[in-house]
């Protein structure tokens, strides 16, 4: 089915991803939404919620449409959020006591709760909006993502330990990181051969010198996180390359819910259908249907049906069932891609009603997914593989 891979099998090329850490601005803004979706689903699961944020320099903004029976302090909820962020004095740029919040909230329009739930059973509720949705698996790692997103994501996550724990208590809140991976073309299979370039930037106290900043990035963040199989003497290093970080977060880049959709799916492998996440409950199928799509690829690899897949999902408002369904195993199995899609079709039934179900999403689950990735961590109920009948 992907003659291509054939062909050019053995080629080595580049790939780089990037991620950002919790008190990256556009981030912060992901996790507040999806901290008041939570709040919300709390104390009523049947909450209708899409909840954007907007942050500048002492500021958020909520806005966006809630129905639901829940009664929240959203004042406490995004003070509580950039409290846990890290953003606790004004001389790191934001201060949860003291930043202004403005709520713009207003219920969801009539029209589309209508058409999406009246009159319709609990499995058969209709979409909320159209759209399209990718999944995407590769057995180049054990979390079946690709290196790059992985590593990126894992160096974030490694600075704010160091931060949180007090071992580099020169780290604030705002981070990037950016992972290039060589790799090999394996018959359509990616094979990591090694790391090319690491790019580390790291807001930072004014009171640490670059040189004392670079040695702690490299010897407790890089080689703590990168094995060490994959790193050489050629491989390239830019931590800090700007020479300083000081000001970060809202105070030195505007935020905004959904600016990261890459870093929150799949690092730019395989596809993307352009709907944010975050804020979002699971009617809203930019969500739940990239979840799902996500657990179908995960499921197809982890059964050895193939070594990388790509499986889109679309669908129109109101309508139940998807309208359609698509993969591609880039030549990396023995079977068709339409002998593939015929097991999906078997064993997943991909309306929303029963993705909500099957994946249990009308709990709070939704705040640990705003940072360091949607995909690939455990915990979440669309990372364990369906045991699949073929």
């Amino acid at each position: 089915m992907n003659p291509s891979g054939q062909l050019k099998s053995g080629k080595t090329f580049l790939f780089t991803s990037e991620s950002v850490g919790e008190g990256h601005s556009d981030k912060m803004c992901d996790q507040i939404s999806d901290a008041v979706l939570d709040a919300y689903l709390t104390q009523d699961p049947d909450s209708r919620v899409a909840c954007e944020c907007v942050s500048k320099t002492g500021m958020i903004l909520l806005c966006g449409e809630v129905t639901s029976k829940a009664v929240v302090d959203l004042q406490r909820v995004v003070r509580d959020t950039v409290k846990t962020i890290g953003y606790d004095d004004s001389s790191k740029g934001f201060d949860y006591k003291t930043c202004n919040v403005l709520v713009s909230l207003q219920p969801q329009v009539s029209e589309i709760s209508d058409c999406v739930f009246e009159g319709r059973d609990s499995e058969d509720i209709g979409a909320g909006d159209q759209g399209l949705m990718f999944g995407y698996a590769t057995d180049e790692t054990e979390e079946c993502m690709p290196l790059t997103i992985l590593l990126a994501h894992k160096l974030n996550y490694k600075m704010k330990e160091l931060s949180k724990t007090g071992v580099c208590p020169w780290i604030l809140p705002d981070s990037k990181t950016q992972v290039t991976v060589e790799y090999r073309d394996n018959m359509g299979a990616m094979e990591p051969v090694r790391v090319h370039t690491v790019v580390i930037s790291v807001q930072h106290s004014p009171d640490i010198t670059l040189e004392d900043i670079r040695h702690n990035l490299m010897e407790k963040v890089v080689k703590a996180v990168i094995p060490a199989k994959y790193l050489d003497d050629k491989t390239i290093y830019h931590l800090l390359p700007s020479g300083k970080f000081l000001l970060g977060g809202p105070q030195g880049d505007a935020g905004l819910t959904g600016r990261k959709i890459i870093v929150d799916t799949y690092g730019g492998w395989g596809g993307h259908g352009g709907g944010a996440f975050s804020g979002k409950d699971y009617s809203k199928v930019d969500r739940s249907g990239a979840y799902a799509a996500r657990w179908v690829a995960k499921s197809l690899v982890k059964a050895k049906l193939c070594r990388r897949v790509l499986v889109q999902i679309s669908y129109a408002i109101g309508i139940s069932h998807p309208l359609s369904v698509s993969v591609f195993h880039y030549g990396t199995s023995t079977r068709d891609e339409d002998d593939l899609l015929e097991i999906v079709k078997k064993n997943f039934d991909l309306r929303p009603g029963v993705i909500v179900k099957e994946l249990d999403l009308k709990k709070p689950i939704y705040q640990k997914t705003a940072c360091y990735g949607h995909f690939g961590r455990e915990g979440f109920p669309w990372e364990k593989p369906k045991k699949l009948i073929f």
